[in-house]
């Protein structure tokens, strides 16, 4: 609620209202042709007085309730007031029937075209806050939708990283293994070379065992 076009509106309508206060006394000093343009001119100010009482009613939606309650109770005083002048109006035309029911039906049908406006200008604001409604909720949808293919965005570099990482370790764990293989292929060859070497070595003890027990025996045993 906009607390300063509540006061513009109330200005506004106190003084429609002390114009339309002074009519019904001149209506009844006025001669026939003016009467007639009486009766137009106060048909357009209750309409005009009448639309911004409904926009002051428009602007008691968002109010405070401490605010909203004391305001409605004096827009139906308001509201009130015209009608009561409506009916001084009607009070202050002696002339014939048919012309005060001419007059007045004129100002009846204008009266309901000036309700049918306001009911449609509700419907029209009404419409517009429900598309205000939704482009904020489409605003926030779209919001969310960046914010979730930012991240998704982020989740995917973040995975071709790892991705790349166990690549790399992959081509790490290739290249330990070829290592660890050629490891065991030159243990392997160590080993046999080793086994060789030791056959070697106990052929080498029994061949000088048996020429030493030879020499023993040639020396000792044989004469």
């Amino acid at each position: 609620m906009s607390s300063e076009e509540f006061e513009k509106l109330h200005e506004m309508y106190k003084s429609l209202y002390e114009e339309l206060k002074l009519m019904p006394d001149r209506l009844l000093r006025s001669h026939a042709e003016e009467k007639k343009s009486m009766l137009r001119a106060f048909d357009e100010r209750k309409g005009e007085a009448e639309e911004i009482l409904q926009g002051m009613e428009e602007e008691l939606q968002d109010a405070p309730q401490s605010f909203k309650n004391p305001m409605r109770t004096k827009l139906r005083l308001y509201q009130r007031d015209l009608a009561k002048l409506q009916r001084d109006m009607k009070i202050s035309n002696p002339g014939s029937a048919q012309s005060d029911g001419s007059h007045f039906g004129v100002y009846s049908s204008q009266n309901q075209q000036s309700t049918n406006l306001q009911s449609q200008r509700a419907l029209l604001l009404q419409g517009t806050e429900s598309l205000n409604n939704a482009s904020q909720s489409i605003d926030r949808s779209q919001r969310l939708a960046a914010e979730t293919e930012h991240i998704g965005t982020d989740i995917i570099e973040e995975l071709g990283e790892q991705r790349e990482q166990l690549n790399r370790s992959r081509n790490r764990l290739v290249n330990t293994g070829e290592n660890l293989s050629r490891s065991r292929k030159i243990l392997r060859s160590m080993s046999r070379r080793l086994m060789t070497n030791k056959l070697l070595l106990g052929v080498i003890i029994l061949m000088e065992l048996a020429v030493l027990g030879a020499v023993v025996y040639l020396k000792f045993f044989r004469k």
